[in-house]
């Protein structure tokens, strides 16, 4: 998973306000004590801290693979 798709997946489960302001202040034991933003900062890699923020947050199993778009004909 790239930075860019973390950020999707965040933005559409928490909205565009509120994701970027829950990954600098949201801190997880999971992921050693830090934010989402510190631990993408440190190397770890998107999916694990989406996975972390997901289980934190209880975001459920069948919302974690990011929200259905209707395909284009």
């Amino acid at each position: 998973m790239r930075v860019s798709r973390f950020w999707t997946l965040v933005e559409d489960e928490f909205g565009a306000a509120y994701a970027h302001s829950l990954a600098r202040s949201h801190v997880m034991s999971a992921l050693g004590g830090r934010t989402a933003v510190e631990a993408l900062e440190a190397g770890i890699p998107p999916r694990e801290v989406w996975l972390a923020l997901c289980a934190d947050m209880d975001v459920p199993a069948e919302r974690r693979h990011g929200r259905d778009v209707p395909k284009s004909r």
